[in-house]
């Protein structure tokens, strides 16, 4: 979940997210799911992508890593 928000400067969406990491889209749907709901991330529908990026709360967890 660190790594995702390392990667979050930028809106992305998932399938890139997973590129980046060279994991399942699944794995990191599930993770984003999580950081979401804790408030650590944003998301947005772009079309049939949905985009997400770090909030700030995210943003001031992502400067302590």
């Amino acid at each position: 979940a660190a790594a995702l928000l390392v990667l979050l400067d930028d809106a992305l969406p998932t399938v890139e997210l997973a590129r980046r990491l060279k994991v399942t889209p699944s794995a990191v749907s599930q993770h984003l799911r999580v950081l979401h709901e804790n408030g650590l991330v944003t998301r947005t529908r772009d079309g049939r992508h949905v985009l997400y990026r770090r909030s700030d709360l995210g943003d001031r967890l992502r400067a302590t890593v």
